[in-house]
């Protein structure tokens, strides 16, 4: 990640994260049933419990881990800790019916409500923003073939110092987010940079664990995306570029070969071609 001025703690992020979680996102399910509660939750706590049998865990870890996890609330890190390492599960079983393109997990720095910009334009951007310039034409179908005139895709992304509008300090509100809506013929045309790969925050509690498993906190460089026509179930994708060297160890477990990119030098930047096949509501 190359260097910045404004490098955002996870405390910010975690905050950031979090109201954005409370604005946007339901926060329970009506009407759920008591048995499906009770199942879901001694399932949950049944798996636990084995893991502290099977691996003989002491009061000292015990405690480690509830330290931990007072910790993780605190610095309002549990969007960054789900969206790292559960979504990504949550989202296979969400959509495993689907025939259409591959989804896959949103992560916790989705806005909504990004200027739109039509079927063709620029993604918002900063005066001489640095990164590879990069075109993406592409079209969004139903499963039938049908091409979806209307059809949105919100793009969001970080930049090339690996931060997010709205999430760091000193980067312009819609930097780098953009709605676009596709043409009779379902097609769409956006401008933007290749964005970089990013570590996740590393000096919150997630960090902590970590740095104490071994492990390391990068994701790949992506696009994010969001496509949606009536009638059709959401999309919600990661868009990928071949030769990352994170793309086999993504930290959040989010890559998938259906979700590749192949972009081919053209003039000053990039092309790409990506299309979207979406698929209906159920019946």
């Amino acid at each position: 990640m190359t260097a910045t001025n404004h490098v955002p703690t996870a405390a910010d992020s975690g905050a950031s994260a979090t109201e954005r979680f409370k604005a946007d996102k339901p926060t329970g399910v009506a009407n759920t049933p008591k048995e499906r509660v009770d199942l879901l939750a001694r399932e949950m706590l049944d798996a636990m419990h084995a893991t502290i049998r099977r691996h003989n865990v002491t009061y000292d870890e015990f405690n480690a881990l509830k330290a931990w996890l007072i910790g993780v609330g605190e610095a309002g890190e549990w969007p960054l800790f789900l969206d790292v390492w559960v979504e990504h599960v949550v989202e296979q079983v969400a959509t495993e019916h689907r025939q259409g393109n591959k989804g896959t997990i949103e992560g916790p720095y989705y806005v909504p409500g990004a200027p739109e910009q039509g079927d063709r334009g620029v993604v918002p951007m900063r005066e001489n923003e640095p990164g590879t310039l990069l075109t993406w034409t592409g079209r969004v179908t139903s499963v039938d073939g049908r091409a979806l005139a209307g059809a949105q895709v919100e793009l969001w992304h970080a930049d090339a110092d690996g931060l997010y509008s709205q999430f760091a300090p000193g980067i312009p509100e819609w930097n780098l987010r953009g709605t676009f809506t596709a043409g009779a013929d379902g097609r769409f045309e956006i401008r933007t940079i290749r964005p970089a790969p990013y570590q996740i925050p590393t000096d919150g509690p997630c960090g902590k664990l970590i740095a104490a498993a071994g492990w390391h906190a990068w994701r790949p460089a992506h696009l994010h995306v969001k496509v949606s026509a009536p009638g059709h179930e959401l999309l919600t994708a990661q868009l990928y570029f071949p030769g990352d060297e994170h793309n086999e160890d993504d930290i959040a477990s989010a890559v998938k070969p259906e979700l590749m990119l192949a972009p081919e030098p053209a003039g000053d930047g990039e092309i790409v071609g990506y299309d979207f096949v979406l698929d209906p509501v159920p019946a």
